[in-house]
């Protein structure tokens, strides 16, 4: 069963349509009892990062999943903001992450020239994975996923990083350990190849 956790951010219908079409069951939780016998979570996440801790704070679901997530190793998958919850921190806000991956949440900018880029980074971008990280199974060619944000993940650790993307630079749009990912893009916005990451999650 595929849980996606509903702290009142995300469109957690559009998840729910997917899954119908794949033929996955999939629910949504909204309180710590709810996510009982979860065996992957989808964390979706819209809007600024000290509101979207802030919600899922009073949820009451953040200890519960610490312990599912840290200590029973339940597979999880963030999303958009629920990607950049995963890190330590973020330049966007004062909160503290979830720090389920080591990293910082960075606003977008050109390290090139210095130059000031239009922000939010809106609309299609090819995505590249990094070796043969099984979310992206048979994407490897000319994916393309549909992106609305201003920040990205810098992770610590490069062997984290599951795929960029470029606008004006690369940045990473996909992160990864051990039973955590999360991709930057909305894979329930982008059609097929969002369709795929997402079937590809749900079977391993």
């Amino acid at each position: 069963m595929i849980t996606i956790i509903d702290y009142g951010l995300g469109n957690t219908r559009a998840f729910l349509n997917v899954f119908k079409r794949l033929n996955v069951p999939a629910r949504t939780a909204r309180s710590a009892a709810e996510l009982d016998g979860s065996e992957r979570l989808i964390l979706p996440g819209v809007g600024a990062f000290d509101h979207a801790m802030s919600r899922l704070d009073a949820s009451g679901m953040r200890e519960r999943l610490d312990e599912m997530v840290l200590r029973q190793r339940v597979p999880v998958l963030g999303i958009c903001v629920g990607m950049q919850m995963l890190a330590n921190r973020s330049d966007e806000g004062v909160l503290p992450g979830l720090a389920w991956i080591p990293g910082n949440v960075r606003r977008i900018d050109d390290p090139q020239n210095g130059t000031v880029l239009p922000l939010p980074h809106m609309g299609w971008n090819d995505v590249r994975s990094s070796g043969d990280h099984h979310l992206f199974a048979g994407l490897r060619d000319a994916a393309r996923f549909y992106f609305l944000h201003s920040y990205y993940f810098a992770c610590d650790d490069a062997s984290h990083v599951a795929a960029d993307a470029t606008y004006a630079a690369r940045f990473t749009c996909a992160v990864s350990a051990g039973n955590i990912h999360g991709v930057q893009f909305h894979p329930e916005k982008s059609h097929h190849w969002g369709t795929r990451l997402l079937k590809n999650f749900a079977e391993r």
